[in-house]
């Protein structure tokens, strides 16, 4: 998809994604987009160790593995759109 577009790590309010074109990769905007995949991926990295925990826990009741997997989906989400715009760079 890299005909000079930028997949952005946000999307509208619609839920369709947000793309970019700029001049460079240092623009202003394309510096706040990397600063937000990283921050994305933190914290993909802490929801992972966290998934982990509720799955070692035997007690975990549905709330605290559905709240886990919940969380899990998001991240995963975010992790995928920063791979797509990745690699399309």
């Amino acid at each position: 998809m890299n005909d000079g577009l930028r997949l952005l790590p946000w999307t509208t309010s619609d839920g369709e994604p947000c793309y970019l074109r700029a001049d460079g990769p240092r623009s202003r905007l394309s510096r706040l987009a990397d600063d937000i995949e990283e921050a994305q991926l933190a914290s993909a990295a802490q929801v992972l160790v966290g998934c982990k925990g509720v799955l070692k826990d035997a007690k975990a009741g549905e709330r605290a593995v559905r709240f886990a997997l919940v969380r899990a989906v998001e991240s995963l989400e975010d992790v995928v759109r920063v791979a797509v715009s990745r690699g399309g760079r």
